[in-house]
């Protein structure tokens, strides 16, 4: 059966067709690469909303904005038209919610060493059903398939306790009450696993496109993967990760599928040897930490490290450092991301690229 059309992306096909090379380490004529462009369209965009909560949880703004988003750019290569909800961060294994203009943030809270962990999920609580009534009209808007709805933004339960406990508690408990946190990071990832099957079945039964990364680093494969970090990995050394990330990152893996991994940072890449050895990663995304060099030239020996353990490389790069990276490395292996002022500079550039 072939797959639906996608809207605001005409080459889907094609684009479709090199995502699932990519994957299986397949090469083609040429690279994968996602360029985006103002689309020149006249897009109506809804007004601004009342307060950051309806930006970022109220469907009728947000499915508006998504669709005007999507209409605004122009999608080239294997650029997914997809839009960011970040709405999936209300899933937060029981903890409280505030939102600003520009994110979603977790309340502290206090908790108790002297129980077992238990971060059960349910259906019925009220940010829940908030994000189930958003996600069900973006979907809906969709269609079959017009655009890559992708899996919820839920974030691991190493890095939402994190935010939860404050980093320096959570540090410390890693040192001081290692069994019980360890027992707590495994405990909420069930949780959020409960959590993105709750939403699968919600759309996946209408939609072609309910998995994948969607809005921020679009990233689709043939098959359901997961996608996976750790940004507080940074302050912890590798026997730490090696005893309260891995066991997570292995049962994502084991009920989700494979992952695509966000390492953050330079000081997050002293865990790198580490994940290239797990069978189940099977594609990094990097992201350089402030103060450091843009993606480019500057990183290509990490790239080239990711692309030694047969791993695929996902980066965003400035435009004017696309043909070099392509000339450094292994292009079965990459798919780089980057933007161009008009239509016509974006189809040059591929074009060039494709000779």
């Amino acid at each position: 059966m072939s797959p639906p059309p996608m809207r605001f992306k005409p080459d889907w096909p094609a684009a479709r067709e090199r995502l699932a090379a990519l994957w299986e380490g397949r090469p083609l004529d040429r690279p994968c690469i996602a360029v985006t462009a103002p689309s020149g369209q006249d897009v109506h965009w809804p007004g601004p909303p009342a307060g950051p909560e309806q930006r970022w949880m109220d469907p009728a703004w947000v499915v508006p904005h998504a669709l005007a988003c999507m209409q605004s750019t122009w999608w080239g290569g294997e650029a997914i038209p997809s839009y960011l909800l970040m709405a999936g961060w209300v899933f937060c294994l029981g903890g409280d919610v505030r939102f600003d203009d520009n994110t979603i943030w977790h309340e502290r809270r206090p908790l108790d060493f002297d129980r077992p962990p238990r971060f059960p999920f349910d259906p019925a609580d009220p940010w829940v059903q908030r994000h189930d009534a958003l996600y069900t009209a973006l979907a809906a808007a969709a269609g079959e398939g017009d655009f890559l709805l992708g899996g919820p933004l839920l974030l691991p339960a190493n890095d939402l306790l994190a935010m939860q406990m404050g980093t320096e508690h959570f540090l410390l408990a890693l040192a001081d009450r290692g069994e019980w946190m360890a027992d707590a990071i495994v405990e909420g990832a069930r949780c959020q696993i409960a959590a993105r099957r709750h939403c699968r079945n919600l759309v996946a039964a209408r939609h072609a496109y309910w998995y994948g990364n969607a809005g921020w680093m679009p990233f689709w494969a043939p098959q359901p993967f997961h996608q996976a970090q750790s940004d507080v990995s940074c302050m912890i050394s590798p026997d730490m990760f090696d005893r309260f990330i891995l066991p997570e990152l292995a049962l994502y893996a084991d009920q989700l599928g494979p992952l695509w991994y966000h390492l953050d940072g330079g000081n997050a890449c002293q865990h790198l040897p580490r994940l290239l050895s797990l069978p189940y990663l099977r594609v990094v995304q990097y992201t350089p930490a402030p103060g450091e060099p843009p993606n480019g030239p500057d990183h290509l020996a990490l790239y080239r490290q990711i692309q030694a353990a047969g791993k695929i490389v996902h980066v965003s790069v400035p435009k004017q450092h696309v043909e070099a990276l392509l000339n450094s490395l292994d292009g079965a292996l990459l798919l780089l991301e980057t933007g161009c002022d008009s239509i016509a500079e974006a189809e040059s550039l591929l074009a060039r690229l494709s000779m």
